[in-house]
């Protein structure tokens, strides 16, 4: 059995999920989102990330963490943020001696939906499928986290298959 852990980086919101995966079955452990306050210094909203992430590993003990890529935005600040979030929760995860794997934005998309360029609903709606739940996944921070866990389920199972 493979457990995973994959996370949506962001500065006021960090999505967080849980996937256990054996032979090729899927199954979903739990998900939430890592809220901070936007009226706090950066570092102490980073502390927070890094503190919440930390508690799930502990709480879940995964093997792996899976965590979106840096990505470009228009809006430098924003890109800075999130990486420093991105940070926090690959921290927390080296600290606790996780193997940590990235993926990009497309490469999730594309594990999940079987598109690179599909928009959060999607995302959700093949959540949903693939963990076989009654209900999408929400907030989509945490839909967004747990197609990185399933990309990193579905990236090691072709590497054993190679």
């Amino acid at each position: 059995m493979l457990r995973v852990i994959g996370i949506d980086p962001g500065i006021h919101i960090t999505g967080w999920g849980i996937v256990d995966a054996e032979d090729r079955e899927v199954q979903l452990v739990d998900y939430g989102v890592i809220k901070t306050k936007r009226t706090q210094p950066l570092p102490i909203r980073l502390k927070h990330v890094y503190d919440g992430v930390s508690g799930m590993i502990a709480q879940y003990k995964p093997e792996v963490l899976s965590i979106e890529e840096a990505f470009y935005s228009k809006n430098v600040k924003v890109a800075l943020t999130i990486g420093q979030a991105r940070a926090a929760a690959i921290l927390a995860g080296t600290n606790a001696a996780l193997e940590v794997a990235e993926y990009s934005p497309r490469e999730i998309k594309q594990s999940s939906v079987g598109l690179g360029a599909a928009v959060k609903g999607q995302v959700q709606y093949m959540v949903k499928v693939l963990l076989k739940l009654d209900k999408e996944p929400s907030p989509v921070d945490a839909a967004d986290a747990l197609a990185a866990a399933i990309c990193h389920i579905n990236r090691a199972h072709l590497k054993y298959l190679a």
